[in-house]
């Protein structure tokens, strides 16, 4: 059985900074694309950012883009997103999640953790 589990969500003030750990067992997260989604209440869940699985290549929600970086580190079977610049609207609960391709669509994706709530505010 494997898990998937993210942290390092917390209270941060408009401007500053985070990194979002997706931490996996069971399981080598390098075989697999692995995405960032983010939802806050009544609204969808929303594709912030993604890294495949063989090539390193990466994507980045418009909204994002300039400001958040995602990032592997086989060594520790991790997966970051290091946010910077933070802004309210950045407001949510954090989601990583297993695929096969590179994509910011939910469908793409088939595992999912438990979440991190990130907020942002003065």
């Amino acid at each position: 059985q494997f898990g998937l589990v993210e942290s390092g969500g917390a209270l941060v003030q408009p401007g500053g900074s985070l990194r979002l750990s997706c931490s996996a067992s069971g399981l080598v997260l390098d075989y697999y694309a692995v995405g960032w989604f983010r939802q806050v209440p009544g609204k969808e869940r929303e594709g912030v950012s993604s890294i495949s699985r063989s090539d390193g290549r990466t994507l980045y929600a418009d909204s994002v883009k300039g400001r958040f970086t995602i990032s592997r580190d086989n060594a520790d079977n991790t997966v970051y997103l290091q946010m910077t610049n933070l802004k309210s609207e950045d407001t949510a609960v954090y989601y990583c999640a297993l695929g096969l391709v590179v994509s910011l669509t939910t469908g793409a994706y088939g595992s999912w953790g438990q979440g991190t709530q990130v907020t942002v505010s003065s």
